[in-house]
């Protein structure tokens, strides 16, 4: 599966998105249609994707909007902003603090949403997917095992985070992220 028939998925489950079925319903209905080789691709493709946006400055984006960000979080939040689209994706990857133009983040500014763009559904798609096609979960992850064996290590397993800081510090936080640190950070802190 190339990047771009990946994005295509994505879109298009995104313009099947309705109040009654959410995102990752949609995306699972799509990949149930597909090979049981192209969601393995389709879940290497998500994890590239997902584990390239594994740095700080975007983690820093994580904490602001969601108020804290743990690891699993973090999980979540680089699947939510996947789930986004490729547009917002590739502007949150060149530059988080794009994301306080995002309009779940300005209602998590105003209070209406704490968890936005943090969606755990959307890391197991692939699994949900698979599920349907082969009648059980557990076919998912041992398939997973012998496609990931016959792959090259993936090259995100050495990616560089980037610096380290702290998000604690509202004024390193403003430096940095000052769109989102506008959003997120009261006058009076810091």
């Amino acid at each position: 599966m190339t990047t771009d028939d990946f994005w295509h998925l994505v879109e298009t489950a995104r313009n099947h998105t309705t109040p009654d079925r959410p995102f990752d319903q949609a995306l699972v209905e799509l990949l149930s249609r597909r090979t049981r080789r192209e969601i393995l691709e389709y879940q290497e493709c998500f994890d590239e994707l997902r584990e390239a946006l594994y740095r700080w400055d975007v983690w820093a984006a994580a904490y602001l909007i969601g108020g804290g960000c743990s690891d699993d979080s973090f999980m979540d939040f680089r699947a939510g902003l996947i789930a986004q689209g490729r547009e917002w994706y590739e502007r949150a990857a060149a530059a988080p603090d794009s994301l306080a133009e995002h309009p779940a983040v300005l209602a998590a500014g105003d209070g209406l949403d704490e968890r936005a763009l943090f969606f755990e559904e959307v890391n197991y798609c692939a699994a949900g997917a698979f599920e349907v096609v082969a009648g059980s979960v557990e076919g998912f992850y041992e398939a997973w095992k012998g496609y990931a064996a016959e792959r090259p290590d993936p090259s995100f397993a050495a990616s560089d985070m980037g610096e380290d800081f702290d998000f604690d510090d509202p004024s390193e936080m403003r430096r940095r992220l000052p769109r989102l640190a506008g959003v997120f950070l009261s006058e009076k802190s810091g």
